[in-house]
């Protein structure tokens, strides 16, 4: 939802802090790898029940989240690879806070329901797959009630009280269900239109054809000079009998006369 509405709206607020910390020497992947580290010390601080302090840690890792596009924007080093590894690290570390949760609730209740954060970590992933797999497809699969930002958000609240954590928990999980059956529903119809074709992968066929085009005028040419070559030869050796027949016959009527 963050990511669909508000998307502008936080780039624009966003921008000049990203600026700043370009300026200082900070760097995006800087910015990722110190979020996982935050991540992991939000894990630990859930584990051992000081929900208090996960808080701070986990405002802490989203920030960090949400600083690193816009540092790559100011400093003109977005790329592949660190989408790449901006997209691996989210989901590690979702693992890990969620991983802490659970690690809470072998110790404060034990049951069937340490399995719930383990069903939220299933429901994120499968959204997150279900983007990732659609715009492979060139088709978009924004939205959603609870995208990675609204779940960071919640379970933040949920760190307020153990009174309020399991019960945000089973809302992670069916805002999150309902999210990624939203996704499905809106890729699905989509995907009835036929794919609209990626410029990366237009410009891939463009280059293909252009060196088959090549190698077919290559071919052509080099097949019309062998076949010149082959016409000229018997042309040659045509005029050359031909010669030769003349001047036997010319030798045979000087031989009779």
């Amino acid at each position: 939802m963050f990511d669909g509405r508000w998307r502008d709206t936080v780039d624009r607020g966003t921008g000049p802090v990203g600026r700043k910390l370009q300026r200082f020497g900070v760097t995006a992947d800087m910015l990722t790898a110190t979020g996982l580290i935050s991540a992991a010390a939000t894990a630990v601080a859930v584990g051992s029940g000081h929900l208090h302090l996960a808080i701070v840690l986990l405002i802490l890792t989203g920030l960090h989240d949400l600083l690193d596009g816009p540092v790559a924007k100011a400093s003109g080093t977005s790329s592949v690879r660190g989408a790449f590894f901006d997209s691996v690290t989210d989901r590690v570390s979702d693992a890990l806070i969620l991983g802490g949760v659970a690690w809470y609730l072998v110790g404060t209740h034990p049951g069937h329901l340490v399995l719930l954060p383990f069903a939220i970590l299933g429901a994120s992933t499968l959204v997150s797959y279900q983007r990732a797999k659609a715009e492979s497809l060139g088709i978009s699969a924004k939205g959603g009630l609870m995208e990675r930002a609204e779940r960071m958000i919640l379970l933040g609240i949920g760190f307020l009280s153990p009174a309020v954590l399991i019960p945000v928990l089973w809302i992670m999980l069916g805002l999150t269900l309902l999210t990624a059956v939203g996704r499905f529903v809106k890729v699905w119809h989509l995907a009835e239109a036929p794919v609209p074709t990626t410029v990366a992968g237009q410009r891939r066929r463009t280059r293909a054809a252009a060196r088959t085009g090549r190698k077919e005028s290559v071919s052509r040419s080099r097949w019309r000079a062998r076949r010149q070559g082959e016409l000229s030869s018997r042309s040659g050796r045509t005029w050359r009998a031909r010669h030769a027949r003349q001047g036997i016959r010319q030798r045979s009527g000087r031989r009779q006369s």
